[in-house]
């Protein structure tokens, strides 16, 4: 259950898919364009859901955009736990 934790603490405004507006979804971070955010396709990624499962699930995001948001997450909790 740790990893799921630190989805919240991913800084995801260094993301260029992601958008911050303030009236939608109470001004959290989504996916550009929708209202999707982004914890949601990582949470599923790290509850073992493939790729594709994910991609069944939010059929909006193109599969290079569901393994951007994966590989930026990951890469933040390595920053942030060496």
């Amino acid at each position: 259950m740790a990893k799921l934790e630190t989805v919240s603490d991913i800084d995801w405004t260094a993301c260029e898919l992601i958008e911050q507006v303030p009236c939608k979804v109470s001004g959290r971070p989504v996916v550009r364009g929708t209202r999707i955010m982004p914890g949601s396709i990582v949470n599923s990624y790290d509850l073992d859901d493939s790729f594709e499962d994910i991609h069944e699930g939010f059929p909006t995001l193109s599969m290079a955009q569901i393994k951007r948001l994966i590989e930026f997450a990951h890469a933040q909790r390595q920053q942030h736990n060496p």
